[in-house]
C-alpha cells in the first residue's frame, strides 16, 4: 500500500527542525540561530524541483540563512515562522488544485500532528516523537538531518521512475 501511495505523490511538504536538520540549534553571540543541513538531502530536494515536483517548506522556525538555503535549492514555496501549519497546507491545496492523496508530508514533532493527519502520506524520520511515529505510514530508517528527506524523495522518485539524473552537476546540492 505504501509504495502504491508513492505513485500518486506530486507534492512534498517538509518541516525543518528535526526533519531537514538534526534538531540542534546553535545560538550565536549575535542572537542568530544556526542550523546544519545535509548535502545529500539538498541534492534530492533540488532534483525533485527540477523534475517538476512541488516542494514546500512549512516551519515554525525562521531565519535568513534558512530562506537562502531553500532558495538556492530552487524551492519556491517556503513558509517560515508559521504558527498554523494546517492553514498553510490548505492554502497549498487550493492554490495548486490538488488533493491530499498527492501530498507527502514529513514531520517529527507534535506541531506537525494536525497537518499530518490530513495529508495523503504522512512520514517521519527515525527519531521522531512517538505520537508522530504512530500516525506515520512510513518511518525512515534515517534520523532528521541525516538523509531522512533524501530517503523519502528517492523512494518516491524511484517508484515513479524519475530518480536517475544522467547529467548531474556537482554544484546542485551545495547551493
Amino acid at each position: 500500500m505504501f509504495l502504491q501511495k508513492l505513485k500518486a505523490i506530486s507534492t512534498f511538504i517538509f518541516d525543518v527542525d528535526g526533519v531537514l536538520t538534526n534538531g540542534d540549534i546553535l545560538a550565536s553571540d549575535s542572537g542568530e540561530f544556526l542550523r546544519t543541513f545535509n548535502i545529500k538531502d539538498g541534492y534530492a530536494l533540488q532534483l525533485a524541483v527540477k523534475r517538476g515536483y512541488r516542494v514546500c517548506i512549512i516551519s515554525g522556525g525562521k531565519g535568513k540563512a534558512m530562506q537562502k538555503r531553500f532558495e538556492g535549492l530552487g524551492i519556491q514555496e517556503v513558509f517560515l515562522g508559521v504558527s498554523d501549519k494546517v492553514q498553510v497546507y490548505h492554502d497549498i491545496l487550493d492554490r495548486y488544485h490538488i488533493g491530499s492523496d498527492e501530498v507527502l508530508y514529513m514531520g517529527d514533532d507534535v506541531p506537525d500532528l494536525k497537518v499530518m493527519k490530513l495529508v495523503g502520506l504522512p512520514t517521519c524520520p527515525a527519531d521522531a516523537v512517538p505520537e508522530i511515529k504512530a500516525i506515520s505510514e512510513y518511518v525512515s530508517p534515517y534520523n532528521g538531518g541525516r538523509m531522512a528527506v533524501r530517503d523519502i524523495i528517492e523512494k518516491t522518485m524511484r517508484v515513479q521512475e524519475q530518480w536517475f539524473d544522467e547529467h548531474p552537476s556537482a554544484a546542485d546540492s551545495g547551493k
